[in-house]
């Protein structure tokens, strides 16, 4: 398996479908009040940057960095499809969104993720992430489990 990390545009047919995917699979672990998912359209914003795992020309994964502020930057939409977890593609996603978060000098990062992911906690925790209460404007919800790593730029 050779996998590429790639920064990409959201907005093309097989981005959709694998957003399409990730959102089906936190759909089936959380009620929908408790997915706070950015649309493609959202993805597409300028204050997100967007990078697709390729193994060949199969699109298997993704994640992005949304800024919120000079200092703040939040990891979101994190997915690996199924036939290549626990192969290191989201944990080489990840390197990728701190890499960036680093360069451009953001002191902090925050993410929500869900209360029935072990998987994807192991990987930030790997990352040095630690848990936390509700960051940003996301809702204190037994759903949801927050998490926040100080960058080197603090």
């Amino acid at each position: 398996m050779t996998v590429t990390i790639d920064v990409e545009s959201p907005l093309t047919d097989e981005v959709r479908t694998l957003i399409a995917e990730l959102n089906s699979v936190l759909l089936a672990l959380s009620p929908p009040e408790a997915c706070y998912n950015l649309t493609v359209e959202e993805m597409a914003d300028p204050t997100v940057t967007v990078w697709i795992a390729r193994d060949g020309d199969a699109a298997i994964g993704c994640g992005a960095l949304k800024r919120h502020s000079d200092t703040v930057g939040e990891v979101k939409r994190m997915f690996t499809r199924p036939a290549w977890q626990g192969q290191g593609v989201g944990r080489h996603v990840l390197d990728k969104i701190l890499e960036t978060a680093e360069r451009e000098e953001l002191k902090t990062l925050v993410l929500e993720t869900g209360d029935q992911h072990p998987a994807a906690w192991a990987i930030y925790e790997k990352a040095g992430f630690t848990r936390c209460g509700p960051v940003l404007d996301y809702p204190d919800s037994p759903y949801s489990i927050f998490y926040q790593k100080q960058l080197r730029a603090a």
